[in-house]
């Protein structure tokens, strides 16, 4: 699934240990808010310390979230988790490739509206 918005909050980063493997782990979670008419907003997580600095999030980006959604239960309740696992920047570029510049395309001959022939095979 993907949201695409601007960033309206960047809450602070969360860490700790693994009970199970005894390794350390880090997540932040966003808000975004969308454009429509009536906006929405969407509270996402990135988790991992890597994919935290390889998405560089900041305030006020437009950006488009790819995310998945999974429930946890702890102590009798159960809890959304919305994790994004790609972000991309609304309106970049691809980098342009090296090289000579590439020219437009040739103008296509433009067609003859004129008189009908006798030949035409359209009903009206």
């Amino acid at each position: 699934m993907e949201f695409t918005g601007k960033i309206i909050a960047v809450l602070q980063p969360k860490g700790g240990v693994s009970k199970n493997t005894g390794n350390e782990w880090k997540a932040q979670e966003y808000v975004i808010e969308n454009h429509d008419q009536y906006p929405r907003k969407m509270c996402f997580e990135v988790f991992g310390a890597d994919k935290i600095d390889q998405f560089n999030i900041q305030m006020s980006e437009e950006l488009t979230v790819s995310f998945d959604i999974d429930c946890n239960q702890w102590q009798d309740r159960w809890f959304n988790r919305i994790r994004a696992w790609k972000v991309e920047r609304v309106g970049a570029t691809a980098p342009m490739a090296t090289g000579a510049p590439v020219p437009p395309p040739a103008p296509a001959a433009t067609p003859d509206f004129g008189a009908s022939s006798a030949n035409d095979d359209l009903p009206f």
